[in-house]
């Protein structure tokens, strides 16, 4: 059976089994309504796998189920469900997750089931209403999502947050980024078949900081510029280890404290400066300045129509001869591209207004200024970055650590809703990173004329 081209309001039968039910309020008759539409075009949405939902009506079976088969249990909670799903689709979704009106025990399986049946799932999904909305978002975050005004307040919504969170999850580094996976730790699956141990994510983490800056070429005394300082961690290798001077930028009043911080304790703030500054604000006498640019996953926050300014203030404050660019962001292949991003789960809860780019998108916004040396795509490395940041979440978050910074959070279902949205992000991002949904490339430039390495 063929999935249907989209969710129909009013499915054959729809009204006929609504009519033995009795309703004491509008909203329930809607939600009886939804309930009813969504499990009528359920059927020929799943064809790898198996789901059974469990409501107070009963349970319901989708797909195929077999011994070694994805199986997918989730159980309704609460009737509004179905109108966030009808309403919202996926977002939907994970509002219902993260509020309490499903349980679902195993979070990532539901992801790759998603993700499995997608073009399924989205028609049968996909209703009128929610395909206004997401044009309407989708033109919001292109033109004017990551506006000067709004960048800053996407930056509060995304890292203005309590330091104490991030330092619950992250590595000693605090990089908030994929790491790199070697022999060392088993490679990318290592704590899936041999466990995880203490201090593999730092030396993942260590490792990538160590390739960023081994691919940018820089030498002791070298002058580099950071477009996103998260809390330091790059610019305080570059300049511990690599014997750098770095001048870095954030939007973020929390990060830039916590990197100064740490800028302090290594005793390098003579080598590192962190500005609270916008990156189109860079000064004129910035110009030619810089042996090296590096940028570790901020360009999601750049936005489609800016990618052009972006690679021409690189370019201007790079040295016209002998600088390298480096640049890291969370990517869509180019078959799934494009400018117009529909708000999401992540673009609502997570990073306001972010836009991931292209490889493609990117290395034709930078051809104007620099040669295209490298690309690598991280992608397969992300997944256990996820996992383990789930773990350390899980050990190390309790209620009383973030409510010093957010007293609403003493309310045990106000905490348990926000635990919830990182443990959604995880298993979210990590099933789109490894079924190739996502992509996370790495791209290294160099000037016209210079040579990618000495060779003759």
């Amino acid at each position: 059976m063929a999935p249907q081209s989209s969710l129909q309001i009013f499915p054959k039968n729809a009204l006929a089994s609504l009519t033995k039910f009795t309703f004491t309020s509008p909203r329930s008759w809607f939600a009886a309504l939804a309930r009813q539409s969504i499990l009528s075009a359920m059927g020929g949405a799943i064809t790898i796998g198996s789901l059974v939902v469990d409501d107070c009506e009963g349970t319901h079976s989708y797909g195929t189920f077999t011994p070694d088969c994805n199986h997918v249990h989730i159980k309704v909670k609460s009737d509004d469900f179905w109108l966030r799903l009808l309403l919202s689709g996926d977002l939907g979704f994970s509002e219902a997750y993260m509020i309490g009106d499903i349980e679902v025990p195993d979070l990532r399986a539901a992801m790759n089931l998603w993700l499995d049946n997608q073009s399924g799932m989205e028609d049968t999904l996909s209703s009128t209403f929610t395909r206004i909305t997401s044009t309407v978002s989708g033109f919001y975050n292109s033109y004017l999502g990551q506006t000067k005004a709004n960048a800053r307040l996407n930056v509060i919504a995304s890292y203005d947050q309590s330091n104490e969170l991030f330092k619950a999850f992250l590595s000693q580094e605090m990089m908030y980024s994929c790491a790199l996976w070697d022999d060392a730790e088993g490679g990318v699956r290592g704590d899936l078949d041999l466990g995880p141990t203490p201090g593999d994510l730092e030396a993942a983490q260590r490792r990538k900081l160590h390739h960023v800056l081994r691919q940018a070429r820089v030498k002791p005394g070298d002058h580099i510029l950071e477009f996103g300082s998260g809390w330091g961690g790059l610019a305080i290798e570059a300049a511990g280890t690599f014997g750098c001077t770095v001048v870095t930028l954030t939007l973020s009043i929390e990060q830039k404290t916590l990197a100064e911080e740490r800028i302090m304790a290594a005793g390098l703030c003579d080598k590192i400066t962190v500005h609270l500054m916008d990156y189109r604000d860079i000064p004129l006498c910035w110009e030619n300045a810089f042996d090296a640019f590096v940028s570790v996953e901020m360009l999601e926050h750049v936005g489609s129509q800016h990618y052009a300014r972006y690679f021409d203030l690189v370019s201007f404050a790079l040295k016209p001869h002998g600088a390298t660019a480096v640049v890291s962001a969370s990517t869509f292949p180019e078959s799934r591209y494009s400018s117009y991003q529909a708000e999401d789960f992540m673009r609502k809860y997570m990073w306001p207004n972010s836009c991931l780019p292209s490889a493609t998108a990117l290395i034709q916004a930078a051809s104007p200024h620099f040669n295209l040396d490298r690309v690598e795509n991280h992608a397969a490395h992300y997944p256990r970055t996820l996992r383990e940041w789930g773990r350390r979440l899980d050990k190390n978050l309790t209620q009383e650590t973030v409510a010093r910074d957010y007293p609403g959070l003493h309310d045990n279902r106000a905490y348990d809703a926000f635990k919830k949205k990182w443990q959604y992000l995880f298993a979210y991002a990590g099933a789109g990173f490894a079924k190739g949904y996502i992509t996370c490339h790495m791209l290294t430039f160099i000037r016209e004329n210079d040579a990618p390495e000495i060779c003759d």
